[in-house]
């Protein structure tokens, strides 16, 4: 997925792809603005929805802070749009203070509080994290029941994990087929015809 630099709309692969199949590329298949291509514009309508106070263009401000290396504005503004409930942006920072970065050191306590808090507003991959993290500490209980929703919400890795627990006994027959079900119900509910055309080239893309 992508974030569209005009509206700051997010579109996932499958729908850039039917987009550029219909021509639509001109302007933003969310908004139809034009689509601005010099990066100062880009980071003018940023700054619009930051002094706005809006938290998603706080997450694409520090994105671009990110981009040019400047880590203390970064986590900043990632912080600031955390604040405001953007999960994305605490998933972000969960990964920064789970490992570490240029000034920041490693927090184990703020990296599982900012997974957790996006996990709770539906972001599945920091759902998976906070699970790997609860193992790390020996919270097996904790871990298992993370990877659970996030196996049923489609994320393959998560179900790999409770697959692991089970094959040690720590995770119930029931539960790694509840989880298998429910993963298998997620991928064919987000399945598309684009989607999937689109995953197949990123792969091709990858490998190359």
């Amino acid at each position: 997925s992508s974030w569209q630099p005009c509206c700051l709309a997010i579109l996932c692969d499958g729908c850039i792809l039917a987009a550029k199949k219909r021509g639509m590329m001109s302007c933003c298949p969310f908004c139809r603005a034009p689509m601005p291509k010099e990066v100062e514009a880009i980071v003018a309508t940023i700054e619009k929805r930051v002094d706005a106070g809006d938290p998603w263009g706080m997450y694409a401000r520090a994105a671009e802070y990110d981009r040019q290396k400047d880590s203390a504005r970064a986590v900043e503004m990632y912080e600031r749009s955390a604040a405001l409930g953007e999960k994305r942006a605490h998933y972000i920072l969960g990964c920064i203070y789970s490992d570490g970065t240029d000034g920041v050191e490693v927090d184990h306590d703020k990296a599982i509080s900012h997974f957790e808090a996006a996990a709770m507003e539906g972001h599945v991959q920091a759902r998976f994290y906070a699970g790997q993290l609860a193992e790390d500490v020996g919270l097996l209980d904790t871990a298992l029941q993370h990877w659970l929703i996030a196996a049923s919400l489609g994320l393959k890795e998560a179900l790999d994990e409770v697959k692991k627990m089970f094959m040690r006994n720590l995770a119930t027959k029931a539960e790694y087929e509840k989880a298998l079900r429910g993963y298998h119900d997620a991928a064919k509910e987000m399945s598309s015809r684009d989607r999937d055309e689109a995953a197949k080239r990123n792969e091709a893309t990858e490998k190359n």
